[in-house]
């Protein structure tokens, strides 16, 4: 006998008329209007749909409708009306589908599934997936390569279910944009969506901008999260003045979660074409990056390249090694071919590797290191650095029971040059010393005594040795200050000022060190004010300043109590000199004054938008400033700064720079740095741009003038359209901007915060 279902939309009560089933193939009442369907297998979750109004047939079929509601695992069907076959597991849902599975959201009319094996389809969809993306743990994948998209929404005619977590589109549209916003969207002839992997794949792909179709493909392939994908990158174009336009089709190979190369082939119209490649390893103990260009330059007729590798690596507990190695086939590599003013401005090229290990108080270093030297045309040769082939350092420190401080720094070193006529040689430092630290609260007085000892065996363009020479050199020093401090009310904020003078005496008796040669050895930054407590003028070991001389410095800061920072601090100071100098540096002038130039420091965190630093050296014998630096920073939001610097140093340096980041009007936004030499009369770095960012995708264009040699300046030309989630079309300023704008922010990072 046949058991008829009847519901009431009132009550939504089910009855059941017909012969009893097995028991593994009722249906369950769990309440008014709902029903369970158990799985037989334990393989899938069960099946559950709740309705106003149900009907059907025992172990065949349920007819539901009004708010239907079926849930099987993370899927979820709502529609209208459903009709579902217990035998073959199908759903046949119609008026407002909507099938939701982990982020995935599709609408539709008519919805026809077997929901076990996830196939079927549904016709004329919309679709949208919320993505919101992780972030790797440190060390255990390499970074994501190119943007990716955490909101992506799209129709079609037609969806096809093919399997659990995988979808096909048929004449598919695809953006990032939110509803309402179509300034971008793919027109694709298919669209395949791997839910599991996290990749979206297409064939016959038209990009729209603003309605206008930009860009064709027969294939592409992209990320859904922030995972890393092969394939073909997005086209870079731009221009320089010096190499014309250049066009760049990069492929990224994602060789492994913790390897990946990028290979791109770049036709430069005036030069040729060039092959830039990067590779890029991740390892729990070791990581390294390897960048390299080649050109056959019809210009210059030549082979041109550039190479640069790190690596780091973790041997052992306390054993690390570092490598570097940079390298051109020729001077003016960077000068023609590169649009970055720090890169064009190198000299020297870095070649090193060390190795060191740290215990618990000592540390053992080998390292060697030599140079590409970069000559200019038109300009004297550049002597190159010393190679130091090689060095081993051995330094300590230990803190006795006593409070007793020993310290020991000894270090040899090989130094070659091959210069004619330049002194080559090696080098024996051991500097032994002891202090005895003596705090209170309110102040502190270090004593400090060492002996300096440098032993050097001379030769000439790696002859057999020549000269033998040996310096020993008592060092004492005397280093106290006092710390003062109270609380103020300033405009009804709490501060904390301080006073802290400070007291700082250094004893070094006189040795003549002209023969001695220099190999690594300079005069410290003359503007540094932190350079009056030194115990030598010079950085390195090749002249130690003969020094009866006592600074005299105080310091004040204002600290917001509320906040903790230093909203305020100023010192000042002077080193007195008891005896001349005596000890200079070939072509150095020694100081005859009685005291050195009066140092000033001035700086902090104003509030929370302004920044200031300065410095200045004043020379009150001459009543003249020999150097000061100025710096200051306005940054009242993400998106807009404003900077300026000065610069000048002893009539050899007089250079001041403006750079900016401000928004104009409604997500327009204007860069533009500015760098110029009083002393040559000329720009040394320009640029000015605008960036608009329309919420799914931004556009940047950019001018750029940088000076490359002595009176030759170079021109690019920037322009990047970013489509979020999907790529960018041009050439990337970001670098150039980060590099030139401190404080730049991405307009995408601007409409985050």
């Amino acid at each position: 006998m046949l058991r008829h279902l009847i519901f009431s939309s009132l009550c939504l009560s089910l009855l059941l008329i017909g012969p009893m089933a097995n028991a593994d193939d009722t249906l369950n009442l769990q309440n008014s209007g709902k029903v369970t369907f158990p799985d037989k297998s334990d393989k899938t979750p069960p099946l559950f749909i709740s309705a106003e109004q149900m009907n059907g047939l025992e172990n065949v079929f349920v007819d539901a409708q009004g708010n239907v509601d079926l849930h099987r695992g993370l899927i979820e069907v709502q529609s209208d009306h459903l009709h579902y076959l217990l035998a073959s597991d199908q759903v046949e849902a119609n008026g407002n589908v909507c099938v939701t599975e982990q982020g995935l959201i599709l609408t539709g009319p008519h919805l026809d599934m077997f929901m076990q094996k996830q196939t079927g389809q549904m016709t004329t969809p919309q679709f949208t997936f919320h993505n919101p993306g992780t972030v790797p743990p440190a060390g255990t994948t390499m970074p994501p390569a190119g943007p990716t998209v955490n909101y992506a929404r799209g129709s079609a005619s037609q969806l096809l279910f093919e399997g659990e977590n995988q979808y096909k589109l048929k004449n598919a549209i695809y953006t990032s944009c939110v509803v309402g916003n179509d300034d971008w969207y793919l027109h694709l002839k298919d669209l395949h969506l791997d839910m599991l992997n996290q990749v979206g794949t297409a064939h016959g792909a038209v990009i729209d901008f603003m309605q206008t179709p930009i860009l064709y493909t027969p294939w592409i392939s992209f990320p859904l999260d922030n995972s890393r994908k092969s394939g073909l990158l997005a086209p870079i174009f731009g221009t320089t003045s010096n190499s014309g336009a250049s066009l760049a089709l990069p492929f990224y190979w994602n060789i492994a979660p913790n390897m990946d190369a990028t290979i791109a082939p770049d036709i430069i119209s005036k030069r040729g074409i060039e092959l830039d490649g990067e590779f890029r390893y991740l390892e729990p103990t070791y990581h390294g990056t390897f960048n390299g260009d080649i050109l056959q330059d019809h210009m210059t007729n030549t082979t041109r390249w550039d190479i640069f590798a790190t690596h780091d690596q973790v041997f052992a507990p306390g054993l690390t090694g570092h490598f570097v190695y940079q390298a051109v086939s020729d001077n003016n590599f960077f000068r023609d071919l590169s649009n970055q003013l720090t890169v064009t401005s190198l000299a020297t090229l870095d070649q090193e590797a060390s190795l060191t290990y740290q215990h618990d108080w000592w540390q053992l270093t080998g390292h060697v290191q030599q140079y590409q030297t970069l000559q200019e045309t038109g300009v004297p040769n550049i002597i190159p650095p010393y190679a130091i082939l090689p060095e081993v350092n051995w330094s300590g420190n230990k803190i006795l029971d006593n409070g007793l401080n020993v310290n020991v720094y000894t270090d040899f070193a090989r130094f070659v040059n091959p210069t004619p006529g330049m002194v080559n040689g090696d080098r024996l430092v051991a500097y032994p010393s002891v202090s005895l630290p003596i705090n209170t609260a309110y102040g502190y007085i270090t004593p400090k005594f060492g002996v300096n000892y440098t032993d050097y065996s001379l030769s000439t363009n790696n002859t057999s040795p020549q000269s033998q020479y040996t310096r020993t050199l008592p060092i004492t020093s005397v280093d106290s200050g006092m710390y003062f401090d109270r609380n103020i009310n300033i405009m009804g904020n709490q501060y904390q000022q301080t006073l802290e003078p400070r007291l700082f005496y250094v004893y070094i008796p006189y040795q003549n060190q002209n023969n001695l040669p220099v190999f690594d050895t300079a005069e410290l930054d003359p503007i540094n004010y932190a350079t009056l407590f030194s115990e030598n003028r010079y950085v390195g070991y090749d002249r130690i300043n003969n020094a009866n001389q006592l600074t005299m410095a105080v310091t004040s800061r204002l600290i917001d109590q509320d906040s903790g920072l230093e909203r305020l601090r100023f010192s000042v100071g002077e080193r007195l000199y008891f005896t001349p100098q005596l000890v200079t540096l070939p072509g150095e002038t020694a100081i005859t004054s009685a005291s050195s130039d009066v140092m000033g420091d001035i700086g902090g965190q104003l509030t929370q938008a302004w920044r200031t630093d300065a410095a200045i050296s004043y020379n009150t014998q001459m009543g003249q400033t020999d150097a000061e630096s100025l710096s200051v920073s306005y940054q009242p939001a993400p998106g807009k700064v404003f900077n300026f610097g000065y610069l000048s140093v002893n009539g050899q340096v007089d250079q001041y720079d403006f750079s900016s980041q401000w928004p104009i009007y409604h997500h327009w936004y204007t860069v533009m740095r500015y760098d110029y030499s009083v002393l040559d009369k000329q720009l040394v770095q320009g640029l000015a741009g605008v960036e608009y960012n329309g919420g799914c995708w931004a556009l940047r264009t950019l001018f750029q003038t940088i000076e490359i040699a002595a009176n030759t300046q170079s021109t690019s030309f920037f322009i990047q359209l970013e489509l979020n989630g999907l790529g960018n079309l041009g050439s990337d300023p970001t670098a150039a901007l980060n590099l030139s704008i401190p404080g730049y922010i991405n307009s995408n990072e601007i409409i985050r915060h």
